[in-house]
This record gives C-alpha cells, structure tokens and sequence, in this order.
C-alpha cells in the first residue's frame, strides 16, 4: 500500500532542522555568487557545451546506444579531468575574490586627495596623447598586487605626473611599448608586460593594447586607462570588460568610484558606461 504524499510532507517537516535551512541557504548564496562570477565570461559558452554532452549521455543511456554511452562517458571522464585547466582563469578570480575579504585587504597608502590629484594628472596626459595619438597603457593597482607584472618593466618609483606621463608614452623611447603601472599615487614601473586576453568574441578594432589592458582586468582587480594609437579614443578596462566612447568626466568619476571603494562589485559600474 502506497503512503500518501502528505505523510511524506509531514515527516519532513517534523525532522526539518535549522541546520538543514543553513545548509540549502548556502548551496544556494554558493550557486548565486559561482553564476556572478561565470556571467559574461568564456566559461558560459563551455557550461552549455558540458551541459548539451550530460543531456547526450543521458539520451544515450535511455534509447540504450552503448557505443554511444560508452565513448560519451570515457569523455566525460577526460573533461572532469581537465575542468581545472579549462576554467582556470575562472578558478583564480574566484580564488582572488575570495582573498579581498576585510581580512586580506590591502590598505591604500594614499588618502583621497592625492588619488583624486593622481586621476586628474592621468586624464590630463590622456587628453594631450589623445589629441597626439600616442598611444598609452596606464594600470591603477588595487587590492590584488601586480609585482608579478612590475618585474616584467623597469622601476621607476617617481612623482605622478602629467609631464613624466607623456614623456614615458614618446614613441620610439624604451618604454612607450609596455605598460605604466600607478601603486599609491605613484608610478611605480614603466615598460611592464601584460598578459593578453584569449576573448575570441572582442572587435577586431581592439590591437594589442586594449586586449592586454583586459586581459590584465581579467586576471586582477586593476583599473587599466586606455589611449588608443590609431583612433585617439580614450577608454578603461575592468573585471574583463572596456568601457569606450564615453566622456572625460564620467572616465574620472568612474575611477574615483573604483579607487575610493576597492570592493564596489563591477555590477554597480553599469551606469559609468556600456562595455564594448
């Protein structure tokens, strides 16, 4: 004899605990904060691919397609596998996220003043090499540090600028083909190399500069200044996505934004501009 639903129900309820709702509130916050963090990524696209061999695997298994099922799951074994390798980029900001908690968080030696002072001396050089078309790699360290990428140029540790701005950026002079990276106020290297990203979907106007400017916001928490060469457009990249044809003044208040609150989500960033 069948027991009815509702006893079911009922027993649930009865041995339901507090422990079991802490349990599924935070599978769920878990699930929540994994698909923030994939949204607008690579990782999408390879989700769905995974998605559509686990529904293959399953249809196989039914209609009773054994060569089918057998190779489908040999494979999924081999992608479990190498799951670690395919959204490692993925793994390592969540990672990143994780260590910019209040615990871990690297105070700004630098008090607004002096940021907003840096910001404007960096917007005024990119408005000079906007109108020169030279072209400029200009990184505002945040909480995840950038030594790794400062080891690659050379240091300079000097006074922020607008004059020594343009003057690292001269075409033709040792360190105009790299990127600037800006640490408290100050330009700590020149000439540093940064990693450029594996985005597929990017324009084609995007060279070498805009794709290293994001492959470096996908990696870290910096804020990257753009100066394109070829147009003069003056753009920012951030959490993996640029930000262009937009303003001077919404440029630098999208900046202040970042510098003065370290852990503002990129989600509260939409109104500073479209991502392109």
């Amino acid at each position: 004899m069948a027991v009815p639903y509702y006893f079911h129900f009922e027993a649930l309820i009865h041995t339901f605990r507090i422990l079991d709702l802490i349990d599924i509130l935070t599978v769920a916050i878990g699930i929540y904060y994994m698909y923030k963090l994939l949204k607008d990524t690579r990782a999408v696209a390879l989700l769905k691919g995974l998605l559509f061999l686990a529904i293959l695997n399953v249809l196989s298994h039914v209609m009773n397609l054994y060569v089918i099922n057998w190779i489908l799951q040999q494979g999924m074994t081999v992608i479990l596998f190498a799951l670690p390798v395919v959204f490692q980029p993925e793994l390592r900001r969540a990672l990143e996220q994780l260590g910019r908690g209040r615990i871990f968080s690297k105070a700004q030696n630098v008090n607004e003043e002096e940021m907003d002072m840096a910001i404007n001396e960096v917007m005024a050089a990119a408005r000079v090499m906007s109108r020169e078309h030279t072209g400029a790699l200009i990184v505002f360290e945040r909480e995840v540090g950038l030594n790794d990428f400062i080891d690659t140029g050379i240091i300079v540790d000097a006074v922020l600028s607008r004059e020594l701005i343009k003057n690292i950026f001269v075409p033709s002079t040792p360190l105009h083909d790299g990127a600037m990276i800006i640490r408290n106020g100050r330009i700590q290297a020149a000439g540093c190399l940064l990693p450029l990203t594996e985005d597929r979907t990017l324009s084609t106007e995007l060279g070498t500069r805009h794709r290293a400017a994001i492959g470096l916001s996908e990696q870290t928490d910096a804020v990257v200044v753009v100066v394109s060469e070829e147009t003069g457009v003056i753009s920012y990249t951030y959490g993996g996505h640029i930000y262009r044809h937009l303003p001077e003044d919404q440029i630098k208040e999208a900046l202040r934004t970042f510098m003065e609150r370290p852990r503002q989500n990129i989600t509260s960033m939409w109104k500073w501009g479209g991502k392109k």
